[in-house]
Parts: structure tokens; C-alpha cells; sequence
């Protein structure tokens, strides 16, 4: 089945700046989430989004929540309706009036799968982080002392191999940077710097 969405344009310009509070988005998260796996990948990439908006794009806190949501959410139908990725979730901001530059990002982190290609700074690092943050810490469990210790030599020679997190697209990885006009470097180091607090 086709994941293509069909579309380029989401929401609707005059709920700019509607967002879910945190509880409700926890809510809509522990609801469509229940493996654990796929619960930390999405709390990783959320963490590293609202860290990515406060340091790098001087983002307050109103700014960087929108970030971090759309981290938090961006995989949230892909555990129980995997046919749907990502048009059920993207019905479900919609239909509650968020804002639609983060159902963009949504919509956009995996320009391949979904034909929606990124073009905002929060659509080009939510695309940038998604592949490197799974295979970062898949790298991590193979470690003694895990994030400890980890370092950017490490995690390219498992980037280079193939079989290791055979899932993870090596050219997506490569794409994202491009697009975001950021080294695959930079991105892994930031990435090693911060996930390692998130559990």
C-alpha cells in the first residue's frame, strides 16, 4: 500500500500558532503508542528537536514546544496503523486545528515514503534527526557504558556498514543533510550529545 499523501498542503493558515498542551499531546501519545521501542524513538526525536530549536534557532519556549511536538508525534499512528503512516495522524492534527507548520513537518519526514518534501528549518532537522537518532542508539545498546564515552568516529564506521541497523536508509541520512544544509557530522554530534539523556 502507498504511503503517498497526495498532497502539499496541510492545515489551515488560520490556526498558525494552535498547538496541543503538553498533556493533551502525552495523552494522544500514550493512546496510539503502546511499544515501548517506538515510544523512546519518538521521545528522542522530540528531545532533540526542542534542543535543536532553543541552541541553534534561539527559539523561546512557545517556538521550541512546536518543535518538540512535532518530534513527540511524528511516528504516533505508525505502531497500530502502519497503512496510515502518516495520513492518520495528520487527519487527527487537522481535525483538532493545530497549526499547520507542524503538520508540514509531520507530513515531510520521509519525503520518499510520503511525496511531501521539507521546507522549513523544523521540516528539514524533524527529517535530519529521525534516521541518525535510531541508528545512534542502536549503536548505543551495543555499547558497554551505552552514549558514554561515544564518539563521532564510532558512529560513522557503523554508518558505513550496511548490515548494521540495516533498516535505517543511509541516503535518506545523506539527504536530510543536504537538505538542511548541515554535515552528517555536526548532526551526529549534536545527536550523541543530547539523546543519552532520554529514557
Amino acid at each position: 500500500m502507498s504511503l503517498l499523501l497526495g498532497r502539499n498542503k496541510f492545515g489551515n493558515i488560520v490556526n498558525t500558532n494552535k498547538v496541543l498542551t503538553r498533556e493533551e499531546a502525552m495523552e494522544l501519545f500514550n493512546n496510539w503508542v503502546l511499544n515501548p521501542k517506538l515510544k523512546l524513538h519518538m521521545k528522542q526525536v522530540a528531545h532533540l528537536m526542542k534542543s535543536w530549536a532553543s541552541e541553534k534557532e534561539g527559539a523561546d519556549a512557545t517556538e521550541s514546544w512546536k518543535w518538540e511536538m512535532a518530534g513527540l508525534l511524528h511516528d504516533a499512528d505508525w505502531d497500530q496503523w502502519p497503512d496510515l503512516h502518516c495520513k492518520k495522524i495528520i487527519d487527527e492534527l487537522e481535525s483538532r486545528n493545530i497549526d499547520p507548520e507542524i503538520i508540514h513537518a509531520i507530513a515531510s519526514h520521509g519525503p520518499v515514503h510520503f511525496g511531501v518534501q521539507p521546507e522549513t528549518k523544523m521540516d528539514k532537522m524533524l527529517y535530519a534527526f529521525d534516521e541518525l537518532s535510531g541508528l545512534i542508539h542502536a549503536y548505543s545498546l551495543m555499547r558497554p557504558n551505552g552514549y558514554i564515552g561515544m564518539d563521532l568516529k564510532g558512529v560513522k564506521k557503523r554508518l558505513k556498514e550496511k548490515t548494521f541497523a540495516a533498516n535505517v536508509s543511509r541516503d535518506d541520512i545523506a539527504d536530510a543533510s543536504e537538505r538542511a544544509g548541515i554535515q552528517t557530522d555536526d548532526v551526529i554530534s549534536f545527536i550523541i550529545s543530547h539523546q543519552g539523556s532520554v529514557a
